[in-house]
C-alpha cells in the first residue's frame, strides 16, 4: 500500500503508521504495537488493556470476515486531550445489518457474538461504516484522561 492510499483524517492528518492484518502472526504483532503506543501515550494499564483487547477483536474480524485488511494509527488531539485512534479497513463482503452485528449474541461465524459490541464498549469512540460488497471501515479511539 502506498502512502497516497492511506486514509487521512478530516483535518488532512495522515496516519502515523499502518500495519497489515493478513495472518494470525500479524495480529500478535498488532497487539504488541498497540500496547507500545498506548504506553507511549501514557494510558493507564486498564485503558491499555481495553484498547489492546478491542484492537485484537477488530483485527481478528478483519482477518476472518473481511479477508484481511490494514490498520492505520493516528495520535490525535482534541480539546487539550491526547488519544490514539485506530482505523481497521478491509475490502471484504461488508456487513448487511450493522445494528444486528453490534447486538450481543449475534454472530455470522462460530464466535460468541460479543466482538463488535464488546469492542465498542471498550473504547471512548467507535464508528463503523460498511455495506454489502463495499468492505468495512471501523474507527476506534481511546482518550487519555485529563
Amino acid at each position: 500500500m502506498t502512502s497516497s492510499d492511506a486514509p487521512t483524517l478530516a483535518d488532512g492528518q495522515p496516519p502515523d503508521d499502518a500495519l497489515p492484518v493478513r495472518s494470525d502472526e500479524q495480529i500478535v504483532r498488532l497487539r504488541r504495537y498497540v500496547r507500545e503506543q498506548a504506553v507511549a501515550l501514557g494510558l493507564s494499564l486498564i485503558d491499555q488493556t481495553k484498547l489492546v483487547t478491542a484492537a485484537s477483536e477488530l483485527a481478528r474480524n478483519t482477518l476472518i470476515y473481511g479477508q484481511g485488511g490494514d490498520v492505520y494509527f493516528y495520535t490525535v488531539q482534541r480539546n487539550g486531550r491526547s488519544g490514539l485512534r485506530l482505523d481497521f479497513i478491509d475490502n471484504g463482503p461488508g456487513i448487511a445489518d450493522i445494528q444486528q452485528a453490534l447486538t450481543d449474541g449475534f454472530t455470522s461465524g462460530n464466535g460468541l457474538g460479543l466482538g463488535l459490541g464488546g469492542a465498542k464498549r471498550l473504547c471512548d469512540e467507535f464508528d463503523i461504516r460498511s455495506a454489502p460488497g463495499e468492505g468495512t471501515h471501523i474507527s476506534i479511539t481511546k482518550w487519555k484522561p485529563f
